[in-house]
């Protein structure tokens, strides 16, 4: 739901295009696939990631003004748990051409370059999207930033992420990039065994043990290396959320948030309205309206 609502205000804006002509089609993009070189169309919106445990092919859908641009917001959607169960062409705007103009308008909203880029498994992504928040997910965004920064000569980068994409965002920093220069983290799922244990008895379910079970061996929890966060002076770090939320308890936001203050850095923690019953999704578009600001600080 939360990844649906962000795409329906996306695709209310009005935007300019950087289109890959050679790469607009209707046809249905893949899921949950396996990374195949053969097959990842480098040369029209995507890169190849080769991390020290794996490979991914990595869709994106860039627009805007975005070789060598000083800054480029990117943006990680939220979990598609319930879309990756489906079959592609029931997917909802899972064509080249509606994720290229979705991209189109947010640029021409913000006046920025924008990259949307696909998490593993989803929309043309290689990968596994029902393993979310494990670190593979994690190191092939990791690299395929790398490949779209190398390709289009960016400097910095502002991140947004909502929901699991906010801890998409998260985890990034803490594998010590340098080229962050805003992070803007809304509704993001942080620790993430107590959260679990949380909705389990919310949902009226025996509290699993998952710490001791081999399946979640690989999960990389933001909050756990937070240590690994580059010092940077300049950088600016937004957390935000609802209080209500249902999805992702804002207390365990806040315990993020008051960690990376602890370590050093500059991050803001903000309440904002959101939209019930499960108050996981953030009103206003705040998400962006934040990293746009974060982007253009002197406009």
């Amino acid at each position: 739901m939360a990844y649906r609502l962000v795409s329906i205000f996306l695709a209310a804006l009005l935007g300019c295009s950087l289109a890959f002509a050679d790469d607009q089609t209707d046809a249905p993009l893949p899921w949950n696939g396996k990374a195949d070189k053969s097959t990842c169309p480098i040369s029209s919106g995507a890169v190849w990631a080769d991390y020290h445990s794996g490979q991914d092919c990595i869709r994106y859908f860039a627009a805007g003004n975005i070789e060598h641009a000083p800054v480029a917001v990117i943006v990680f959607g939220g979990d598609r748990h319930r879309a990756a169960r489906m079959q592609p062409e029931e997917i909802r705007d899972n064509t080249v051409r509606k994720q290229q103009a979705i991209a189109d308008r947010v640029a021409r909203r913000l006046g920025l370059p924008v990259v949307i880029v696909a998490r593993p498994g989803t929309y043309g992504s290689s990968g596994n999207h029902l393993r979310t928040r494990h670190i593979a997910e994690f190191l092939a965004l990791n690299a395929a930033l790398d490949a779209i920064k190398d390709r289009y000569r960016i400097e910095r980068f502002v991140v947004y992420g909502h929901s699991g994409g906010a801890t998409a965002g998260a985890a990034l920093l803490t594998m010590g990039r340098t080229d962050i220069s805003c992070a803007v983290l809304t509704s993001g799922a942080f620790a993430l065994f107590e959260r679990a244990r949380i909705l389990d008895e919310a949902k009226g379910r025996k509290p699993r043990d998952r710490k001791n079970n081999p399946r979640y061996a690989d999960l990389y929890d933001p909050l756990d290396h937070v240590d690994g966060i580059v010092r940077d002076p300049t950088r600016k770090i937004y957390v935000i959320g609802n209080e209500k939320d249902q999805v992702t308890p804002f207390d365990l936001q806040k315990m993020f948030a008051n960690k990376v203050r602890q370590e050093g850095h500059q991050v803001q923690l903000v309440t904002h309205a959101a939209v019930g019953p499960a108050f996981h999704d953030l009103k206003d578009s705040i998400g962006l309206t934040t990293a746009a600001s974060c982007a253009r600080p002197g406009r």
